[in-house]
């Protein structure tokens, strides 16, 4: 059991029986009153995220997150199909809501984490760091730092993302998918 004063950002907890994550975590003493921890935590079901109080009589279970590896396939109509790894007869789908901001980072037949509670998937994880090309980039302008340098590109997956002057149409380019922040430049074309 996980006392009050244990949630930390990154903790995985279960409130009324569904799995939270801890975004932010701040321990607050008030003047002749009794400690209290404020944090923000997030739903691992839903993906919906609230500011919680926490008392010092709270006490809550450590959620166990089984990881299990599977592969993306294709998407269409808002649903994700997938295979559980070295069976590719084994496929599932999983909603929208179930792969929430991962999806603008899949790719046709790459490896993925499952995450379990309770034998059903809340979520897919993916590497921290990917590489993706580049499919649209707008031409470099010289002179041009009204954008501080950056511009903003296409990539294969169709998201978008911000990066320097000097990426251009068909560069390879690693991503930090956890921010979605660009990382360096893989491969020059």
């Amino acid at each position: 059991m996980l006392s009050y004063s244990e949630l930390r950002a990154g903790i995985i907890f279960v409130l009324d029986g569904e799995p939270y994550k801890v975004l932010e975590y701040n321990f607050l003493r008030k003047q002749q009153r009794k400690p209290v921890a404020q944090t923000k935590i997030k739903s691992l079901k839903t993906g919906k995220v609230a500011n919680k109080t926490f008392h010092q009589n709270e006490s809550f279970e450590e959620a166990i997150i089984e990881k299990k590896p599977a592969k993306y396939l294709y998407s269409g109509k808002g649903e994700y199909w997938f295979h559980k790894a070295g069976s590719p007869k084994d496929r599932f789908k999983l909603e929208e809501d179930a792969v929430s901001d991962v999806a603008k980072w899949l790719k046709p037949n790459m490896e993925v984490e499952m995450d379990l509670f309770d034998d059903k998937i809340i979520g897919i994880e993916v590497p921290i760091k990917m590489e993706f090309k580049v499919i649209e980039a707008p031409p470099n302008v010289k002179g041009d730092s009204s954008t501080g340098g950056n511009k903003e590109v296409v990539i294969e997956t169709g998201a978008k993302v911000t990066v320097p002057m000097f990426i251009n149409q068909d560069d390879i380019i690693r991503i930090n998918t956890t921010t979605g922040l660009y990382a360096e430049r893989a491969e020059k074309n």
